[in-house]
């Protein structure tokens, strides 16, 4: 059986990513693996403490922030979040899914907080991307294009208003736009600018110290550079570390896909979950919001809509929840999710494991990649 270092430096020496950091923490015992380099060139060796885009790695911090609110009372599960979103206050869906964007009937109810938790507050990315409504929610969502072009979150917030829902609130989940959704959110029931909000009310207390929505200059060299996979497995440059895109906060702090993080900074906040909400003896979250945030709110036949990116399995608030051991590594109660960008981050309840995983090395699809299938089985042995 592999071990992590026999993995991340079987797929280096291939040639197949130019570097990565792998960890597996089991309580106090850290076994931290880092291999390559932090770009093609071999300019600087991969590092522990080397900086990483993490794109959806970012999704179970913005739930939890959400869930700060909750426990605070700013925020109610079932509360409409037309109350924050005005924008969202009478939203349309198309008749069926293939239906053309005209054809629209109004929503027979307002979307929920806990719909944008859930992903399953009506738009968002199916299995089917050709479907018209999607390809209308495709031309608003912030995946696409240069960070620094992004809209600012009251434009974005117009634009969404202006595309039917794919499915009624509460029907189906939909991937990704929920997430950013609930960034929106979170500033506007905070009264403070996003990234400021997870700065001071988490990443702070956590001890986050390089996660944030930007790299400032001096931390530029420990920024990797990032990579696109192309078939013949050639990688083309997508991003380097004086990327002026990464330069400074956008005007759309993305709670789907804008963070950078280190491994520690990812290994505090899953061991904060592992804790249930507390930090250093000091609480964070409360046990039954992280137990929400790590529960899967899915029906059966929901889960099975979403099998393209779920696999079956289910999801809580911001992230996957493994229910069947369809693979080794599918622990029922592991919670985390995977990164477009190659990165990856979970915790396994049941044996108190944190395992991350970050490259440079953009996903094809949005299935885990043969790396990140090979490390979970390492991990897990």
């Amino acid at each position: 059986m592999r071990t992590p270092y026999d993995t991340l430096h079987r797929y280096v020496d291939e040639g197949r990513v130019p570097g990565a950091v792998g960890l597996v923490a089991r309580g106090d015992d850290v076994e931290v693996v880092s291999a390559g380099s932090v770009d093609v060139e071999g300019s600087a060796p991969m590092a522990r403490e080397t900086i990483f885009r993490l794109a959806s790695v970012t999704k179970p911090v913005t739930a939890a922030a959400v869930m700060l609110l909750v426990d605070e009372g700013r925020l109610a599960l079932d509360a409409p979040v037309e109350e924050w979103l005005p924008e969202l206050a009478k939203p349309n869906v198309v008749r069926t899914p293939s239906s053309p964007v005209d054809d629209v009937v109004p929503a027979d109810r307002p979307v929920t907080v806990e719909d944008l938790l859930s992903f399953r507050t009506g738009w968002g990315l199916p299995a089917d991307f050709s479907l018209p409504a999607a390809q209308a929610l495709l031309s608003v969502q912030l995946d696409g294009g240069p960070r620094q072009e992004w809209p600012g979150p009251d434009t974005w917030l117009g634009l969404l208003a202006r595309v039917p829902m794919l499915r009624r609130p509460g029907d189906a989940w939909l991937y990704t736009t929920s997430s950013d959704l609930q960034g929106v959110l979170v500033a506007r029931a905070s009264g403070r600018p996003f990234p400021e909000f997870l700065a001071e009310r988490i990443f702070e207390p956590l001890g986050m110290r390089d996660t944030a929505f930007e790299v400032p200059e001096a931390k530029r060299d420990r920024f990797a550079s990032a990579y696109l996979p192309g078939a013949d497995g050639t990688l083309t440059l997508s991003s380097a570390p004086d990327d002026p895109q990464w330069s400074r906060v956008p005007a759309f702090p993305s709670g789907g896909g804008g963070l950078v993080s280190t491994a520690d900074d990812l290994l505090a906040f899953g061991r904060m979950l592992l804790a249930g909400g507390e930090a250093d003896g000091r609480p964070l979250l409360t046990p039954a919001s992280v137990r929400r945030m790590t529960t899967n709110h899915l029906t059966a036949t929901q889960r099975a809509q979403a099998a393209l990116f779920l696999a079956g399995q289910g999801w809580g608030y911001g992230g996957q929840v493994d229910l069947t051991p369809t693979d080794p590594w599918n622990v029922p109660g592991r919670y985390g999710w995977c990164g477009g960008t190659g990165t990856a981050a979970h915790v396994v309840p049941a044996s108190g494991t944190v395992t991350v995983l970050l490259t440079q090395v953009a996903l094809t699809g949005p299935t885990p990649t043969p790396l990140m299938r090979d490390f979970w089985r390492s991990a897990a042995s």
